[in-house]
């Protein structure tokens, strides 16, 4: 009988040491982690801040496919939310506060636990890196709280593991879709030409694209000084393509509502008349360019027409990549002149 006194003596101590313990452990807690990634902080931010796009890489979803999802009417920005539920409960979270590119703060509520705070931070690195904090904290935890951590390891355990992989997939899905692109022949169509201002430029092949961005803001910032009506997307105009000997001859060009009598011996004008061209989109990043005008050249014979040798060839981008960061959003229309 003393020795099952003893025994719950000792218990009782256990109990009572155990509860200390746990009553003294800290009322809150962070967990943090990083990952740099190589794409522009918009193209992260803009995937992030709509909760729709988390079902892709979340390593909750990726370890237990049988969650639930509920979406309500707004998924994106700020009041964004949605919801889930799975075995051990149900949980919300909702954005309360966003800067675009820059930050993103919101609520989690999970099962009966208090709410925690989230936070993603995106750093701006060189060449388009970004590096992805994202954070969790909670304060004010009750004993119940406390006692789960505990027995559990500690939030660290719980969940760094799970932004580690997060963190991971959300890299690869970024990357992944940033690489999307499409190559589409239009066919047939009247190019309604008009007036531009241009300057020119020659240069090996694999300079153009430096040469380009020398070029067009030379363009752009005369007709914002000379208060130039433009009068559609900017265009490259090529006169000469010789892979042999590396080398090309184009023109930087911006539509103009009317004929522009230029005073800078370096930016001329110029007037394209109507001419019956085939057509091809290019939606994605500027790399896959000669993919399309190479389809578009063997397109031309396939189908019976004719290029015209001395009739334009032009390169029109329709979206501008300052404000479009995810280049597989970008659109580039081909025309290559045929004849009758």
């Amino acid at each position: 009988m003393k020795v099952f006194k003893y025994l719950l003596f000792l218990i009782l101590i256990g109990i009572i040491g155990t509860s200390i313990y746990i009553a003294v452990q800290p009322n809150f807690f962070e967990v943090s982690r990083s990952k740099t990634i190589k794409a522009p902080a918009a193209v992260i931010y803009n995937n992030i801040i709509d909760f729709k796009n988390w079902e892709s890489w979340s390593a909750w979803i990726e370890k237990d496919p049988t969650i639930k999802l509920t979406y309500p009417e707004q998924t994106q920005g700020v009041n964004g939310a949605y919801s889930w539920e799975e075995e051990d409960g149900m949980g919300t979270i909702k954005t309360i506060e966003a800067t675009p590119n820059k930050t993103i703060t919101q609520q989690m509520q999970f099962a009966d636990y208090p709410a925690s705070d989230i936070t993603w931070n995106f750093t701006s690195k060189e060449n388009d890196f970004t590096e992805v904090t994202w954070t969790i904290t909670g304060k004010d935890l009750p004993f119940n709280f406390k006692a789960y951590s505990t027995v559990s390891g500690g939030m660290e355990k719980q969940i760094g593991p799970y932004f580690e992989r997060g963190l991971e997939k959300l890299d690869s899905v970024i990357v992944s879709n940033m690489k999307k692109y499409s190559v589409v022949i239009n066919g047939i169509t009247e190019h309604s030409g008009g007036y531009y201002i241009y300057n020119t430029a020659s240069c090996k092949i694999d300079q153009l694209e430096t040469k380009m961005q020398e070029m067009f803001p030379q363009i752009q910032n005369f007709a914002l000084k000379n208060n130039i009506q433009i009068a559609g997307a900017p265009f490259v105009y090529y006169h000469k393509w010789d892979e042999q000997n590396n080398a090309a001859m184009f023109s930087c060009c911006i539509p103009t509502t009317t004929k522009v009598i230029t005073t800078e011996s370096d930016i001329l004008t110029g007037q394209l008349m109507p001419f019956k061209a085939i057509s091809t989109t290019l939606k994605g990043n500027y790399n896959h360019l000669k993919e399309a005008w190479e389809t578009t050249m063997n397109y031309i014979p396939e189908n019976d027409f004719t290029l015209d040798n001395n009739g334009p060839m032009l390169e029109t981008y329709l979206t501008d990549p300052v404000n479009t960061p995810n280049p597989a959003n970008w659109v580039t229309q081909i025309f290559i002149a045929i004849t009758e």
